[in-house]
This record gives structure tokens, C-alpha cells and sequence, in this order.
């Protein structure tokens, strides 16, 4: 019997992207995982922890932490957030509770390509997207959490799609959070090689398990009018299995 998820849904998600958490449920629900939504749930203090206000970010995790405390998995469909829970959490100024309730909770955190392949057993996706794809490694992902081949696993597997690995697929985009206002110009010099190498690639759709990854190089492509889509790799899955 697959097992119950509680689901971590993270700001940009929330607020920016809703139709990648939708994927997220569609996909677990069709996979026979009960879902378990804390509504109480706000940012796991990832912004304020990238920016250097690691004091501030505490109680953001000690929330998180008593919110998240009976899960038997906590699931997000984002790299980054995820490698925030996971690791970041043991560099904060946490009570003892807190960390002790950390080290307890921390194992139970997958990023959504880790968990369905991970602990669904999922190695095959079945459905049709008659597209040419490339992958983004998102750097928290690739280097936090070992994200790698798993997501260009199910991306091959699906009928129709070709996927092409373009050049420094693990390359940073150049978003890093604050890092893309602080200091425009190498994010934006970072972005444009990234958008390169996606063009040189022939690929129709860039996808990526981060949606801030995916906001920054999509806002480059289209101010560039470059006809690239972005896409989640939740969004791919779901659109794969309706067609």
C-alpha cells in the first residue's frame, strides 16, 4: 500500500506556480498516496537563511519542524526547499527540541523525483509528450540532495519525447535567490549562457525540478523572444499521462 505524504508546497509554488503543485497532487493521488496537506504551513526560511539571517530564519524551522512532526514523509516538489529542510536546518541557531526534532524529521524529507522513484518505485513513466526536452540541474538538487538521473529517467521513458542533454546541464542558472537583485549583471550574464546552450540544444521544452530555477531562465528567454518553454518535471509527467 503506498504510503501517506504530507505535502510541503514552497512560496514560489504557492504563489507563482500553483499549477506545479497541482501536478504534484494529480501525480500522487494517482499513485495511491494518501495526501496530507498542513494548511498552517508558511516558508521554511530559506530566503532570510541564503541572505545571511540565519537568527531570523530559526523560527521559521522550529515551525516547520512542529508543524511537519507526525509526518511519515514530507514531500515537495522543489530541490532547493527540500535541501533546506533536509541539511540547512542543522547550520541555524535551533532550540534543542528543535534539532533534536530535526534529526528525527530530516530523513523523511524527499524532493518529488526522490519519492517516486525512491519510495514509489517508480522507473518508468507511462504516458505520450511528442516534444524535444532538455534537463536543468538545479544546484541545491544536483549537489545537496545527488538529484541527477533519476528525473532524465522518467523524461526518457515517456512515449514520443526525445530527450537532448544539452551542454553544462549542471551548470547554476544564476538565480541563487537575493543573489539575482544584488547582483543583476553576472545573474543575467549566467542566465544568457544558460540560455545558449538550451537553444543549442534543439530542445523545445527546458524542464527542472526547481521553479525558481525555471522563473529565472524563463524571464530571460522571453524578454530575448526565444520560443523555449519551461516546464516542471511534475508539469511534464501530468501532461504525458493525459495525452
Amino acid at each position: 500500500m503506498p504510503p501517506a505524504a504530507h505535502l510541503f508546497i514552497p512560496c514560489f509554488i504557492d504563489q507563482i506556480y500553483p499549477q506545479t503543485g497541482i501536478a504534484t497532487v494529480n501525480i500522487l493521488r494517482e499513485l495511491g498516496c494518501e495526501l496530507i496537506y498542513p494548511e498552517e504551513q508558511t516558508c521554511c526560511g530559506q530566503p532570510a537563511f541564503n541572505t545571511g539571517y540565519w537568527r531570523e530564519a530559526a523560527p521559521l524551522a522550529e515551525r516547520f519542524l512542529r508543524i511537519f512532526s507526525e509526518a511519515e514523509y514530507i514531500v515537495a516538489p522543489s530541490g532547493s526547499c527540500a535541501a533546506m529542510v533536509k541539511h540547512a536546518y542543522g547550520e541555524l541557531p535551533l532550540s534543542d527540541e528543535a534539532r533534536s526534532r530535526w534529526e528525527r524529521e530530516r530523513s523523511r524529507v524527499y524532493e518529488f523525483s526522490q519519492f517516486l522513484t525512491e519510495i514509489l518505485g517508480v522507473e518508468r513513466w507511462e504516458g505520450y509528450f511528442p516534444a524535444k526536452v532538455t534537463y536543468h540541474d538545479s544546484c541545491h538538487g544536483l549537489r545537496e540532495l545527488g538529484i541527477s538521473e533519476k528525473p532524465r529517467q522518467l523524461l526518457k521513458s515517456i512515449r514520443g519525447l526525445e530527450f537532448i542533454e544539452m551542454e553544462r546541464p549542471d551548470t547554476c542558472c544564476g538565480f541563487g535567490g537575493t543573489f539575482a537583485a544584488k547582483f543583476a549583471g553576472i545573474s543575467t550574464a549566467m542566465a544568457e549562457n544558460k540560455a545558449r546552450w538550451i537553444q543549442e540544444s534543439g530542445a523545445e521544452y527546458l524542464v527542472a525540478g526547481d521553479s525558481s530555477c525555471l522563473m529565472h531562465i524563463e524571464g530571460y528567454l522571453q524578454r530575448q523572444k526565444i520560443p523555449i518553454k519551461t516546464r516542471h518535471l511534475a508539469e511534464i509527467l501530468w501532461e504525458a499521462r493525459k495525452k
